[in-house]
């Protein structure tokens, strides 16, 4: 599978669209002031406790306060505030911890009173972006992502992705990892460390080292709402978490952002460097690759598939529900329909794992295949949608088919949810309503057209629509868009201006001038 990364760089804000066989998957927008994301490590002052919820809201400088659960606070949170109370009073500048011994893990089941007090500082790491009227979510147990290892201080433990099966393997980085590791710092091995050298596990590790360094070098003469570390850009930050060797291409509209990304690649894997392309091109680059289309045609409420069928999404404030549909014209003569509602649901299955990562969609998912009977068909559909969440990075449980023929699902989200407007000011009520996004018209046209002709054998059809698209189609005596839809479904097709309809109107007549509805 081949991965492509179109950079749109815009003056306020960053687009990156990750495509896999150019199809949009991941859609990440990041504004160039990126304060308050997921990762980024700040000094706060408690600022009120709330022993009724076992929580804390915690001045990071953010305009809400941030929420600090007990349970996000880590076992060794002790050992992580006494490090800060020594360090600000200047009397622990070893960052390394030669001479710092550990507190005792706090009790699972404790009380957050009994850790933290009202004014207190403490060094905190984003694990939440803000959302809508919420502050950003936080935890105390900090963390230090690399391309191979995530570095935990005040830990002393190896653990391992449970993505690499191999139990070789898993012995082997656990054996290099614990000969390099400092004391007092425990380690997470992630997937792409799979089959590393010692050399490049060990250069990530002294550069995450590097960083916790300079983090308690600057918590010395640092204040409440310092910002301690930055976790890197997303466009980075996606590189450094899926750049694999079936990347083939990084495409960039901007040279000095061209720049910075060939300056990360050669840190992190210097033979993929030449994959990254500066774009020069007068049209957008977005509407260039076709992923402007494939933003329009996969943001809105429905979904349509190649095939006919269709998805609905729609949002509550409790979860998202998603509902498949076959479609009037999704017709198989040639089996029954146990074998149809299978096979839409499998395609359907890809669809909604594609959805969820495109929109980000997190918390709990609900949905409503097409009913099957046969137990082996609703095993099938679950693997289906199993295997196809496997690519997505987010953590998230699935649940197998209930009787009812509901499969109900939870995401992980850290970034609001990706929401995009598809819907169009309408020309012909001058703003006041609205219709669907005019660039799908055609894709609509060209699906009934080929649905006329193969499901229903029409021959001939006169196709009515608004002058405009009228041009448009006819445009060109042998390379009109009428000419190729002709050749591709065998059919004789005329286009009719008609004045009184609106843009996106357009009606089919069989060969005695009655309407054919679909």
């Amino acid at each position: 599978m081949n991965h492509e990364l179109i950079i749109s760089s815009g003056p306020d804000e960053v687009n990156i669209a990750l495509l896999e066989d150019k199809h949009l998957v991941e859609l990440n927008n990041e504004k160039k002031d990126h304060s308050f994301s997921v990762g980024d490590i700040y000094l706060g002052r408690v600022k009120k406790i709330i022993p009724g919820l076992n929580a804390a809201f915690v001045d990071i400088g953010y305009e809400k306060d941030a929420f600090l659960h007990y349970l996000d606070l880590g076992p060794q949170v002790q050992s992580l505030l006494k490090m800060v109370k020594q360090t600000t009073m200047q009397k622990n500048a070893d960052p390394l911890f030669n001479n710092f011994s550990n507190e005792p893990d706090i009790d699972k089941g404790g009380r957050i009173t009994q850790v933290l007090n009202n004014n207190q500082w403490v060094v905190v790491q984003i694990a939440k972006e803000p959302i809508s009227t919420k502050g950003p979510r936080i935890t105390s147990e900090l963390s230090l992502a690399g391309r191979f290892l995530v570095l935990i201080p005040f830990s002393d433990t190896v653990s391992i992705s449970q993505k690499i099966k191999s139990s070789e393997e898993r012995q082997r980085l656990k054996r290099l990892v614990q000969s390099i590791k400092p004391k007092n710092f425990g380690v997470i091995i992630r997937t792409v460390a799979d089959g590393k050298k010692v050399a490049e596990l060990d250069k990530d590790l002294n550069d995450l080292v590097s960083k916790w360094k300079g983090i308690v070098e600057k918590l010395k003469t640092s204040a409440p709402h310092q910002k301690l570390m930055g976790e890197m850009d997303r466009t980075s930050t996606i590189l450094r978490d899926i750049l694999n060797p079936n990347f083939n291409s990084i495409h960039v509209n901007d040279s000095g952002l061209a720049e910075d990304v060939k300056q990360y690649l050669r840190s992190i894997a210097p033979e993929q460097e030449q994959i990254v392309k500066l774009y020069k091109g007068r049209v957008p680059i977005f509407e260039h690759f076709g992923i402007e289309k494939q933003i329009k045609s996969g943001f809105g409420k429905t979904v349509n598939m190649p095939n006919g069928a269709y998805i609905i999404i729609e949002h509550t404030e409790a979860l998202h529900v998603i509902d498949i549909n076959s479609g009037v014209r999704f017709q198989n003569s040639e089996s029954n329909q146990e074998a149809n509602a299978l096979q839409v649901n499998l395609e359907a299955a890809a669809e909604v794992a594609r959805q969820l990562r495109l929109r980000d969609m997190g918390g709990i998912i609900v949905i409503d295949f097409i009913d099957m009977r046969s137990a082996q068909n609703r095993k099938l559909l679950f693997d289906k949608l199993r295997d196809e969440m496997k690519r997505d990075r987010a953590k998230h449980t699935i649940l197998p088919m209930s009787r009812f023929g509901l499969v109900q699902l939870t995401r992980q989200r850290v970034r609001p949810e990706t929401k995009i407007v598809t819907a169009e000011k309408c020309p012909s009520c001058d703003g006041t309503g609205e219709i669907k996004a005019s660039i799908l018209i055609l894709d609509e046209i060209e699906n009934n057209i080929r649905f006329l002709a193969k499901e229903q054998n029409e021959k001939k059809l006169l196709l009515h629509v608004h002058p405009f698209i009228e041009s448009y189609l006819t445009r060109g005596f042998f390379t009109s868009v009428k000419k190729k839809w002709q050749k591709k479904n065998n059919i004789a097709l005329k286009v009719v201006p008609v004045s009184k309809y609106h843009f996106l109107e357009y009606h089919f007549f069989n060969d005695k001038g009655e309407e054919i509805k679909i």
